[in-house]
């Protein structure tokens, strides 16, 4: 028996996004994996949602930029004109990014140059089938159309990771819709049939991750002078401020990173704990619309289609990313950025 300790290779990522405060923060937290070696990034398409298009790509190339990915390809959102459910903009900032954007790096890529998200999509998962997990932090908008023009595309990704749903607990953009399934439920209905282990998190379990302004400042504070750290700081006050405007928090002083969880599933998975189910969403309610529903009775089914996260491990899965984000201000300052 061999005593030869395997290492996996690093796991290739393509992330759908909609950035967002949230958004954000789990692409930093990536961005931390991608550099200790534990991901590679193939890709990033952005989609319209908490704030158009235009904003979406334009803060998801300054993201990129701060942490030093300017090669990443990223992918503009595909035109879509439906849907009843406004934009997020009053709580994540006009730019999607707390208003500070402003300081972040300029890009010199543009949105009229960039690829559509439905192509990129498609020629990333059939150059590499099997190989590369698709997280969607965003309206499914994008992935939707992908599968649309090339039937059975979201099968050849090796996961699919979605932070979408919410089940037993209150939506957030209606009474009992999430905002990603919610902004495009057409779309989040033609990716839920697309195959049979789709992996949700949904806000059953990001409603308990409150990452408080203490634990960022503590970030800004061994950092005093890296762009990176302070940034990640400011944005967390500006939504902290945001969460508990719109009493999200129960009155803590932080807020929701629902997004990152798709990170901790991938990398940290102790953290959380699912239940296998087949999850539909309602298209055509008048009140219901967005609701996403997962059969709990104990009858015999013979389909399934996800594995939704029920329970979450708050403190340790927070603590954990907090470690990471400093993991990689450290690497920004090897890396000899402006300090």
């Amino acid at each position: 028996m061999s005593g030869k300790i395997l290492t996996p290779s690093p796991r290739k990522i393509l992330v759908d996004t909609d950035p967002g405060g949230d958004d954000t923060f789990a692409l930093l937290w990536l961005q931390s994996l991608v550099k200790q070696g534990f991901a590679e990034w193939v890709g990033v398409t952005t989609v319209a949602g908490n704030v158009s298009a235009e904003l979406t790509f334009a803060s998801a190339c300054k993201i990129l930029a701060l942490g030093g990915f300017e090669l990443v390809k990223i992918g503009r959102s595909v035109v879509w004109e439906g849907g009843t459910i406004g934009d997020a903009a009053e709580v994540h900032g006009m730019d999607g990014m707390g208003n500070l954007s402003h300081v972040l790096p300029d890009s010199p890529r543009q949105f009229a140059a960039a690829s559509y998200a439905d192509e990129m999509i498609i020629d990333t998962l059939e150059s590499a089938p099997g190989e590369v997990t698709v997280i969607g932090l965003g309206p499914l908008t994008n992935l939707a159309a992908a599968e649309q023009k090339r039937p059975g595309i979201l099968r050849l990704a090796k996961e699919l990771v979605l932070m979408a749903g919410a089940f037993e607990v209150p939506g957030n953009v209606t009474s009992i819709a999430e905002f990603n399934v919610a902004f495009n439920p057409e779309a989040a209905a033609a990716v839920l049939e697309s195959r049979e282990d789709i992996v949700i998190l949904p806000l059953d379990v990001t409603r308990k991750l409150i990452l408080t302004v203490e634990m960022t400042k503590a970030i800004g504070q061994e950092y005093p002078n890296l762009e990176l750290a302070q940034f990640i700081h400011k944005l967390a006050q500006f939504m902290s401020e945001s969460c508990l405007w719109h009493r999200e928090t129960g009155g803590i002083n932080g807020f929701l990173v629902h997004d990152a969880v798709t990170i901790a599933y991938l990398f940290y998975p102790e953290t959380l704990l699912f239940r296998r189910g087949w999850v539909r969403v309602e298209t055509a309610g008048n009140y219901t619309q967005g609701q996403t529903i997962l059969d709990r009775r104990h009858g015999t089914k013979s389909f399934t289609n996800a594995f939704v996260a029920v329970e979450v491990e708050a403190m340790n899965l927070l603590g954990i990313l907090i470690d990471d984000l400093k993991r990689l201000c450290s690497q920004r300052v090897r890396e000899e950025v402006k300090v």
